[in-house]
């Protein structure tokens, strides 16, 4: 197996770049540059209401591994002027962030280590090593634990001890509830330090204002380097009905694993996801360095544990920017999920486990719209699945496209995993429920079936007739749902038919090409948004050769106007390739995707600052990355799959951008089975080999 390209070192403080981002699936914390300082930490499931607008929203969690350093009579907390040789670098390969730094004193001077990582073999648990030795003897005192400073929330309970028992079998423990008691987590966490046996130890509890924390306090020889370990486990409401008891009962087994063991677990976990690495042969490694981190990120924040969906961040948050709220959008059902199905399906069925929870809430919100079946929220909320977008709800009266979208997710499932169980017991009902939808949601004219005011891709001041994404996207999951009503011995609705065949789709009479909506103008709000590329890929539907060349050219010339925006600018790369011209796809790769990189290691923007979407520094973008994933995985090769075989998903010539000689991907699941996929430029066709048995 080949080892990822990591990131470069960040030397200093950055320079107020976005803080180092680490995560399992369950859990994601941004670790600061000096990481015994309080970071932000995100729960999968976690929910709160937004303390501004009042919807429902991701909430932060209490940092499990906050810590603080006192060398002679000064803390690094109230000295952070005596902090320099800022550095920390991430290993791609094994999902850990090392940060080293110097703390000078009037009494010594500390050279300090830090490894943090996230454990995907106890999807619970983080873990942290202080390592720190001193140019000269002094008195020291080493701090860590639990910090809620500032978090909207309340402490609900916290123990040093377990209830009932005199066993600690833990350093402390904690029940959070977050603003408006929407839901709860707990957390528990347990402490080795190593280097003196005759270290004083003491469990600080000072009022549920102040943080719980550990101390270690001990006499430093300048021969020695002493290290405290930390395990913390975070468990959501979403998995536990008493959080907090389950979280002791978690760490405690993390301990007695132990943290070279789970360490190395950790490590086996990453070394299995990395065997689905994708491989881009090309004339120098800045591509791949790309690719590597496109994958990490996406891959580091799901897991088959996350009791919730993932946001367009991830499990990534930062102050500056919440204004998604956390939420789940379609964006994660259409550019996340299908890179998952190759990598981590497990971890897509967990996302998609998300939506089927969420089919009453579902049908709910189309009952009071007014239509029959399920119509899915533009923005949803962790827990229930409710419309979730802040009051007004802009985007979400006329957003509905959002319930194709998720179909179309299921639908993808099917296809490549081919599992009867799923398509029986959740594929189904959500199918059934969005066709039934369709059904009610478009109208009969004499031009076909129309979807009247809504809106495509572009998030527009007004809606219009037939958006091509959603009419495009309806005809799909129209003949997915036929498809698995005959598969399960159902018979399919005549109307469910009728609409597919008879779908209004709009496009230019004159030149052939597919048009955004009915009445389009390339100098209307939003004119360059790419919806009828979007249709041909990622979405899928097929047309003669002469529309899908027209369209395709007709968005490539407004792709200036477009790029700088997220979501669909990762897919330039693919279209200009599927023109055949290699110098234009390299470029609209270059601008579409590679200038959205800034900051530490590699985090991809949702806007390029400055061009689009204000300065705001918003990442890594998940949309961006799995369209830029996706593109490589399925739309550089030709690759579309379908129910078909495997080897015939591979449905057109292979054009790369130009200095790029192949795609390979060295393990990619398909049909539970093991399998390797290659795209050589020029070949006829990329090659997929399923390896039976495997």
């Amino acid at each position: 197996m080949s080892r990822p390209i990591d990131p470069p070192a960040i030397r200093g403080n950055g320079d107020g770049q976005l803080p180092a981002y680490l995560s399992n699936g369950v859990i994601g914390l941004r670790v600061r540059d000096i990481p015994l300082r309080r970071g932000v930490a995100i729960v999968n499931g976690l929910e709160g209401e937004d303390p501004v607008t009042h919807v429902v929203s991701t909430a932060e969690a209490p940092y499990p591994l906050a810590g603080d350093l006192r060398v002679g009579e000064t803390w690094l907390s109230d000295a952070l002027h005596g902090v320099d040789g800022l550095e920390q670098s991430l290993d791609l390969s094994v999902g850990e962030l090392t940060s080293r730094f110097r703390f000078s004193t009037d009494a010594a001077i500390a050279t300090v280590e830090v490894v943090t990582w996230c454990s995907r073999s106890e999807p619970t648990v983080v873990a942290q090593e202080i390592a720190v030795s001193f140019d000269r003897p002094c008195d020291v005192s080493l701090r860590v634990g639990f910090d809620a400073s500032g978090i909207p929330g309340a402490w609900g309970r916290r123990e040093t001890g377990t209830p009932g028992t005199a066993d600690k079998p833990v350093d402390g423990s904690m029940l959070w509830r977050t603003l408006g008691e929407r839901s709860s987590l707990g957390e528990a966490y347990v402490t080795e330090f190593l280097g003196d046996d005759q270290v004083q130890r003491d469990v600080h509890d000072w009022g549920e204002q102040r943080p719980m924390l550990t101390q270690y306090t001990f006499r430093a020889r300048t021969d020695r380097r002493y290290r405290l370990r930390q395990l913390a486990s975070v468990v959501p409401q979403a998995l536990h009905g008493q959080p907090d008891r389950q979280a002791v009962r978690l760490v405690a087994r993390a301990q007695s694993i132990g943290w070279d063991a789970l360490r190395d677990e950790n490590r086996s976990a990453w070394d299995e996801l990395w065997r689905g690495r994708v491989l881009i042969h090309a004339a120098d490694d800045r591509w791949q360095r790309l690719v590597d981190l496109a994958f990490f990120y996406l891959n580091a924040s799901v897991h088959r544990s996350s009791p919730s969906s993932t946001s367009i961040f991830g499990l990534a948050e930062w102050p500056d920017y919440h204004y998604y709220y956390g939420h789940t959008m379609w964006d994660v059902d259409t550019f996340v999920i299908p890179t998952l199905l190759f990598t981590q399906p497990d971890a897509a069925h967990a996302l998609l486990s998300y939506r089927t929870r969420g089919v009453d809430a579902a049908r709910r919100n189309a009952q009071m719209l007014g239509y029959g079946g399920i119509q899915f929220p533009w923005e949803s909320g962790l827990g229930s699945g409710e419309e979730a977008s802040p009051m007004g709800g802009d985007a979400s009266r006329y957003e509905d496209h959002v319930s194709v979208d998720v179909a179309l997710a299921f639908a993808r499932y099917l296809q490549i995993t081919a599992d009867d169980g799923f398509l029986r017991e959740e594929a189904w009902p959500v199918l059934q429920g969005v066709s039934d939808w369709l059904a009610s949601r478009l109208e009969p004219t004499r031009r076909g079936w129309e979807w009247k005011r809504s809106m495509g891709v572009a998030e527009r001041s007004e809606p219009a007739d037939n958006p091509v994404f959603a009419n495009a996207g309806a005809k799909l999951v129209l003949g997915e749902a036929i498809r698995a009503a005959e598969q399960l011995g159902y018979p399919a609705k005549p109307i469910w038919r009728e609409i597919r065949d008879r779908v209004v789709i709009p496009c230019d009479p004159k030149t052939g090409e597919l048009l955004n909506h009915d009445g389009y103008r390339r100098d209307e709000e939003k004119g360059e948004t790419p919806d009828p590329a979007a249709v041909l890929f990622p979405m899928g539907m097929a047309f003669d050769p002469h529309t899908e060349r027209a369209t395709l050219e007709s968005c490539l010339a407004r792709a200036d106007d477009y790029l700088g925006n997220p979501m669909l600018a990762a897919f330039f790369g693919t279209w200009a390739a599927w023109t055949g011209d290699r110098q234009l796809a390299l470029r609209m790769l270059e601008q579409g995707y590679a200038d959205y990189e800034m900051g530490r290691f590699g985090q991809i923007m949702e806007y390029i600052p400055g061009r689009t979407g204000g300065d705001t520094k918003a990442g890594p973008f998940a949309a961006n990355m799995g369209g830029f994933l996706l593109g490589c995985m399925w739309g550089l090769p030709g690759i579309l799959p379908g129910h078909d075989a495997p080897d015939a998903w591979a449905r057109r010539p292979v054009v790369l951008p130009e200095g790029w000689e192949a795609i390979e991907i060295e393990r990619a699941w398909i049909r539970g089975e093991e399998a390797r996929v290659e795209a050589r430029h020029g070949a006829e066709r990329a090659t997929i080999e399923v390896r039976s048995g495997s």
